[in-house]
C-alpha cells in the first residue's frame, strides 16, 4: 500500500466515523465496547482494503466489518461472565423535541431508555444486530441480509424475535394500558 492509499484511507474513515461510532454505540450497548469494535473494524477494513472490489458501496462494505467485529464483541461477552453488561445506550429513545424539557420529561425519557437497553440485553447478538440495522438505521431486509451475511429469510425471524422480546419487555411500562 502507497502513502496515497494511506490517504484516501483516512479520509473515508474521517467521513465515516461518526456514523460508524454511533451504530457500534446501538449494537453494543456502551460506549467503550463501541470504541473497541470501531478500532478493531478499521484496522480489518484498512488491513482488506486491497480486496475491496468497489461492486458494493464503500459504507455497505464497511458496515458488515463492524457488524462481523461487533457480532464477534457480543458473542465473546456472553462467553465471558465476568463481563459486566452493557450500560445504557443515551441515545436509543429520542424524547419529543422541546426547547425546555422538563424535569419530569428527562425523567421518563431515562426510564425508557433504560427499559430498552434492558430489552435489548435479552436479545442474541444477530436479534440485537438485525433489530439495530432495521429500527435504528432503516435498512432493508435485504441490506441486512446483506451486511450480516443470511438469508433474507433469516433476516427477518432475527428481527420478529427481537421486535417480540423488545414487546414483551416494554409492555409492563406501556401508558394507558
Amino acid at each position: 500500500m502507497n502513502d496515497g492509499d494511506v490517504e484516501v484511507f483516512l479520509s473515508l474513515v474521517e467521513r465515516h466515523r461518526r456514523y460508524l461510532y454511533n451504530l457500534a454505540l446501538r449494537l453494543t450497548g456502551n460506549e467503550q465496547d463501541a470504541k473497541d469494535v470501531v478500532q478493531d473494524s478499521l484496522l480489518n477494513a484498512y488491513l482488506g482494503l486491497e480486496q475491496f472490489e468497489g461492486r458494493a458501496d464503500l459504507r455497505t462494505w464497511l458496515n458488515r466489518i463492524l457488524v462481523n467485529s461487533a457480532l464477534n464483541h457480543l458473542r465473546s461477552l456472553r462467553r465471558r461472565p465476568d463481563v459486566n453488561a452493557p450500560q445504557p445506550i443515551a441515545d436509543v429513545v429520542d424524547t419529543v423535541a422541546s426547547s425546555y424539557p422538563d424535569p419530569e420529561r428527562l425523567v421518563a425519557s431515562a426510564d425508557w431508555r433504560r427499559h430498552v437497553s434492558a430489552a435489548m440485553n435479552t436479545m442474541s447478538p444477530l436479534e440485537r444486530v438485525t433489530f439495530a440495522l432495521r429500527h435504528f438505521d432503516g435498512c432493508s431486509i435485504n441490506e441486512i441480509a446483506q451486511t450480516v451475511g443470511i438469508s433474507n429469510t433469516a433476516a427477518k425471524q432475527h428481527i420478529f424475535r427481537a421486535v417480540r422480546k423488545m414487546r414483551v419487555a416494554l409492555e409492563p411500562h406501556w401508558i394507558g394500558r
